[in-house]
């Protein structure tokens, strides 16, 4: 690696850039920037240690992910436990029933249950800060090189580096804070930066020195290095920097050009030397993330509900309770003379004062019901959460083979969550696309080269096939073999690409074929164009011998793959010359052909073109252009149309393929034109003034008219594999999916017809503010005023619109965004996206990711996953309900990176606070983590929706057995005259939630399925159950607790009935209290577990052993316990064995409660799947009689019915693509036909 000035690179390509790179000027005439409020930090370069001290103390670069640390564990744990009211409940329960005497159970049995699920959930939250601990170490541990006080740089960990450290970053690695670049290995001071972590941009960025800092260039330079930064204060403004450098007695002004970020990456740049400004949570990635909420699932909100009504139900019935107990000791105590009498010290039983009587035995009654509220619900659900995270870990259908990555659920406490997903907000970069562009079709000349299909075509001709399978066979063939003649491909090994980024397939420009072609000079500028119009760097590959490229975007360096596979290689690049090595004109012998580069406009958003002018061999001067169809065709010359209408035909074709075009154009100029030309714009660029910009546009344009079109290019913008087809799975489950993105508008638009969620046919409503000059001339206000009448013209059309099969998609850029995201302009841009099939929001900033995923969150009330990779989406991962992180390919590139290795594998636990460096941030930040884009489609359809039903039944199931058990006690109360005794022996309650009806309800939460996977994934609209809340809105729930109270009736009235005055021994005796109560605990136990066992739909060996092995462990139970000593069993002593085996009523009764119980529920189950079936049992007696497998055409007929409605996909972009095949073949046996009829005598 080059160190000092001497090795530095010469050449400097500051001169190449028109716009990119423009150097401000730091005389006089600019000045330093004028710092007020808001710009208080003070930095001393290469003076850290001054830093230590307060008032220029700044934070550490140490960052923590952690909830908790060893100080705060204990009390911030315990508070989030009894934040939980079923909790607190049970604690002050504990403390009445250990300080007092009215507590009607014993003190251990209500403080271990509370101690036992409190614990439980504690060592979970422990378990899972800890290994969020060791992950922050292992980043807080990297290696940066940093200037020491001896003078040498060496390694020191990131959490080490301070604000004022000289940091030397070198090629493919990230930057460990935000940083002043002072010099690089160019002379002129300048690097290429990635910043798609930050905004999604997969360009190239250049920033360039300041002039003052090039000499810094080595180890011996730094040594009397001192200056102060003066500057802006901790922002999150990615875009702006403002702040001045004060060295060698001078001021000079410091603008974004000169910031290297965080999270960015070095590219194209063999080393840099910087100073640290901001460091850890100061730095501008760390300003955009926000703290992580602590999210619960909407279903765990609506539990804490049915917990209030079970609360308000415990406190009426205790109120009943207690005000039955005054009356009772005002009127009936002073003639029951077998009770005890009045204790002095004991007032709870006392005639005379029955108020305070009934005082007292309300806090026993709020005691005594206490088992209406289900105490182990939340451990429960807790253990189930994890067995169920522990299923989505272990699926096999979504790990990753290529990077060995699993699905990863990071937090558990969001499973359900998943199945009742409405809105998708999904990152573009490294998200839906691999950012590698695949050079696939082309025009030159007018003529269409290129006979390779796309997705979209692929897709199209399959779909075509199926249906054409059912019609007659010599039809099929006849029109297959058409199908075939619109050079649409099918096989799997071709579609293959051998050669990264170029899968182009047609033997007459391969292999110096083209030359036989009858427009060989117009194909021979076309390849030249492809290799000198571009800012790429080339380097060789010592092991293949060929070159690859640095360029500044995938689309240039699928250009010049494509131009080396035609013959024109790139192979050199000095200060001034381009050198290509070209297989022509004998395509064996390459020859290396010189080309001087005189000029370079480069590409800016505005300009949507880029255009290089270069002098060749023979010393023409030619601009090589190349740029959106749209502005290109705008440039071109009278004589220079030529082949305007084939090409724009072509162009059509390739947009309806999905594929990103651009198109290419020339133009000769003579010495005179461009010496006078290059004059002025020499000036131009030289220019201090304030409308150098206009200048160099004015120019530009200029020189870039009377153009003559060559062709245009046709790349496929290299979706993750699967991206379409999930994305169509999911438009048919009912979810809506928006694109959230930092690249430019036509890029994102791209994508959008790449993964079919923009088609040609939708109409594009594009929401954009005013341009700069009308910015300066107009009042902000006019501005907004301008962006809500789009909005609102947006909204009213789509409100007349009378075609039922309209769709719309809305396109907004980030400006824009910002005044859309205003109080008063939100909910009128929500209301439009939301009536859009689609919507892409481009050039947005991290901040604006998470607004966007608030707005959606809060205001349609539903359910929100966002899904990102990089940083850039921490936000809005955190933001939304479920935050997903891609992890596949990233964990790839650090194992890859000697210098950036990480543990990949996420290691589990709670969500963070804050998001981490390079890629792992989003999925360190996220609540699950997959490899791949296509495995959400599992995630949510098969994973979401089983835990959604299965937490469901499991609460509603629990709310239901506690009510049947818990009302008896009620109900005994109420018949024992108010007394406050328990029908039930309190070891009996024990067993009740932790043993006997415990392990059945966890095996419905992570065993039940109501159909397979597989059947999910054919029936996607079975999903919208979660959306819907069919099986958790207040119908079913008060449905279920209706049916427990129906069973606690029936299980005590029953018994009461069949026990008061029957003989129950063969000597005669009448059952007593504990005989009574047994024969009712059994008759409970026997009816919970038989109900969850009609709910169930799925059962396996261990549902069986559950289920069964539960009642079984009942009567092991009082066989045991009946064996035990009285001292400990009391009046249970032997009760098994000598009192209830031997009765037959107690099997009777046991047995008729049962039938009367589970009645209802199979005439309710029966009665709906006869005649209002859900989709589930349509599908379920389907497979059920087998007709899945004999009868196909009825189960195709069910799968279609299964989708929703939708006009994104690839289904409808199918469709789309079916049609319009079908009119050609309609159009061409129409011609046929009446062929034949003129042909007819």
């Amino acid at each position: 690696m080059a160190r000092g000035s001497s090795k530095r690179a010469k050449i400097q390509w500051s001169n190449l850039y028109t716009f990119g790179c423009y150097r401000p000027r730091t005389d006089e005439e600019e000045g330093p920037h004028r710092l007020g409020a808001g710009f208080s930090r003070v930095v001393h370069c290469n003076q850290s240690h001054l830093h230590e001290k307060k008032p220029f103390k700044y934070r550490t670069n140490y960052i923590s992910t952690t909830k908790y640390n060893f100080i705060t564990f204990l009390p911030k744990a315990t508070f989030e436990q009894f934040r939980r009211v079923a909790n607190l409940y049970f604690l002050l329960a504990a403390i009445l029933s250990a300080t007092t005497n009215l507590s009607p159970f014993s003190s251990v049995s209500m403080i271990a249950p509370l101690v036992f699920v409190v614990g439980l959930s504690m060592a979970k939250e422990a378990l899972e800060d800890s290994r969020r601990f060791i992950q922050d170490m292992k980043v807080n541990l990297r290696k940066a090189r940093l200037r020491k006080e001896g003078g040498v740089f060496g390694l020191r960990p990131w959490m080490k580096i301070r604000v004022g450290d000289i940091v030397k970053v070198e090629k493919d690695q990230f930057f460990p804070a935000d940083l002043l670049l002072l010099s690089s290995s160019y002379q002129d001071g300048i690097c290429y930066v990635e910043t798609m972590n930050l905004d999604g941009e997969t360009n190239l960025k250049v920033k360039r020195a300041l002039e003052v800092t090039l000499p810094l260039d080595d180890n011996e330079a730094f040594k009397e290095f001192r200056a102060t930064i003066r500057c802006e204060d901790p922002n999150p403004n990615l875009y702006t920097f403002v702040g001045n450098l004060e060295y060698d007695r001078q001021i000079y002004p410091i603008d974004p050009t000169q910031i290297l970020l965080r999270d960015s990456k070095l590219r194209n740049t063999a080393y840099i030397y910087g100073v640290v400004i901001f460091t850890g949570h100061d730095s501008k990635v760390m300003q955009n993330s926000t703290e992580s909420p602590s999210k619960r699932s909407r279903i765990e909100l609506q539990m804490d509900k049915i917990i209030y009504v079970l609360f308000t139900l415990l406190v009426v019935i205790s109120f009943i309770s207690s005000i039955g107990f005054a009356v009772k000791t005002r009127l009936n105590m002073p003639s029951w003379w077998y009770m005890q009498p009045l204790d002095k010290n004991n007032n709870t039983t006392d005639p005379n004062r029955p108020e305070l009587s009934a005082i007292f035995h309300l806090i026993t009654a709020l005691i005594l019901y206490g088992y209406l509220i289900p105490i182990s619900l939340y451990v429960s659900i807790e253990v189930v959460k994890v067995l169920q995270a522990l299923f989505i870990n272990q699926d096999i259908n979504m790990y990753d083979d290529e990077t060995g990555t699993p699905a990863q659920a990071r937090t558990s406490n969001l499973n359900e969550e998943l199945g009742q997903v409405d809105t998708i907000l999904s990152d573009k970069t490294g998200t839906l696309t691999c950012n590698q562009m695949d050079f696939l079709k082309c025009s030159i000349a007018g003529s269409a080269y290129g006979t390779r299909a796309s997705d979209v075509e692929l897709a199209a001709a399959k779909q075509m096939a199926e249906d054409l399978g059912g019609q007659d066979p010599d039809i099929s063939r006849r029109r297959s073999s058409e199908i075939e003649l619109e050079r649409v491909v099918t096989s799997k090994d071709e579609i293959r690409p051998a050669i990264k980024g170029f899968s182009f397939e047609d033997s007459r420009l391969m292999k110096g074929n083209w030359m036989k072609e009858p427009n060989a000079d117009v194909i021979l500028l076309f390849f030249r164009i492809l290799s000198l119009c571009h800012t790429a760097i080339p380097e060789l590959n010592e092991e293949t011998g060929s070159y690859n490229f640095e360029a500044e975007s995938p689309d240039e360096a699928a250009f010049l793959v494509a131009a080396r596979e035609f013959g024109f290689e790139f192979c050199k690049r000095t200060q001034s010359r381009v050198y290509i090595r070209e297989k022509y004109p004998s395509f064996q012998e390459p020859t290396e052909r010189e080309f001087k580069v005189l000029n370079l406009l480069d590409f800016t958003s505005k300009r949507k073109r880029m255009s290089v002018i270069i002098r060749d061999e023979r010393g023409q001067i030619l601009l090589l252009c190349k740029g959106a169809d749209s502005i290109v065709y705008e440039r071109l010359a009278k004589n220079g149309r030529r082949f305007e209408e084939a090409t724009t035909k072509h162009l059509n074709e390739y947009g309806e393929a999905g594929l990103r075009t651009l198109v290419l154009a020339y133009k000769k100029l003579d010495e005179a034109e461009y010496s006078a030309w290059n004059e002025e714009f020499a000036k131009a660029k030289a220019s201090i003034s304030g409308d150098r910009d206009a200048m160099l546009e004015r120019l530009s344009d200029m020189m870039e008219k009377e153009l003559i079109l060559v062709g245009a290019t046709a790349v496929e913008d290299k979706l993750q594999k699967g991206v379409p087809q999930c994305i169509d799975k999911l438009a048919q489950a009912g979810l809506k999916i928006w694109v959230l993105t930092g690249d430019k508008m036509e890029t994102a638009i791209n994508i959008g017809y790449a993964c079919s969620l923009l088609r040609h046919g939708m109409r594009q409503i594009c929401i954009t503010a005013m341009n700069a000059d009308s910015v300066e001339r107009n009042s902000e206000q006019a501005i907004r005023e301008n962006i809500l009448m789009q909005i609102t013209n947006a909204s009213q059309m789509i409100k007349l619109e009378k075609d039922p099969h309209a769709a719309f998609a809305l396109i907004i850029d980030g400006k824009t965004l910002t005044y859309a995201l205003a109080y008063d302009m939100k909910h009128h841009f929500l209301n439009l996206a939301v009536s859009c099939a689609s919507v892409i929001c481009c050039r947005v900033s991290p901040k604006q990711k998470a607004l966007v995923t608030r707005l959606v969150k809060e205001g349609t009330g539903k359910t929100t996953l966002a899904i990102g990779d990089g940083a850039n989406d921490v936000g809005m991962i955190q933001e939304a309900d479920i935050g997903v992180g891609i992890s596949g390919a990233e964990g790839m590139q650090m194992a890859l990176n000697p210098l950036a290795q990480v543990n990949a594998f996420v290691l589990g636990g709670c969500k963070s606070a804050y998001s981490i460096i390079s890629f792992l941030q989003a999925v360190m930040a996220s609540d699950f983590a997959i490899a791949q884009f296509r495995f959400l489609e599992r995630l949510l359809v098969v994973h979401g929706h089983w835990c959604y039903k299965r937490i469901a039944q499991m609460i509603c199931y629990f709310f239901y057995k506690n009510i049947a058990f818990g009302l008896t006690l009620f109900y005994f109360e109420a018949f024992a005259g108010f007394s406050g005794q328990s029908v039930y022996d309190d070891s009996y309650m024990i067993l009740f939630n932790v043993i006997l009806t415990s392990l059945p309800v966890i095996a419905l939460g992570v065993f039940e399925q109501d159909v397979p996977s597989e059947v999910c994934l054919q029936f996607p609209a079975l999903y919208q159950q979660g959306p819907k809340n069919l099986f958790f809105d207040w119908y079913r729930i008060f449905g279920w607790l209706g049916n427990g109270v129906y069973t606690s009736l029936i299980v005590f009235f029953l018994n009461i009935i069949i026990f008061y005055d029957q003989a129950f021994r063969a000597e005669g005796q009448t059952a007593d209290l504990t005989a009574m109560g047994t024969t009712m605990f059994t008759c409970i136990v026997w009816a919970v577990n038989c109900q969850i066992a009609l709910t169930m739909s799925h059962f396996t060996w261990i549902q069986h052993i559950f289920i069964w092995g539960s009642i079984a462990s009942w009567y092991l139970f009082l066989l045991i316990y009946g064996m035990i000593a009285p001292d400990y069993s009391k009046y249970a002593f032997r009760i098994l064995v000598e009192a209830l085996a031997p009765a037959p009523v107690y099997w009777s009764t046991t047995l008729l409660v049962i039938v009367v119980c589970t009645l209802p529920y199979l005439a309710h189950i029966s009665y709906q799947r006869s005649f209002n079936p859900m989709d589930h049992h349509i599908i379920q007696e389907i497979i059920y009689y087998k007709k899945d497998v004999k009868d196909h055409h009825m189960w195709k007929r069910e799968r279609s019915k299964a989708r929703q409605s939708t006009n994104i996909g690839f289904t409808a972009r199918v469709d789309a693509k079916i049609r319009q095949l079908r009119g050609r073949l309609h159009k061409k046996y129409t011609s046929m036909g009446s062929q034949i009829e003129l042909t007819q005598p």
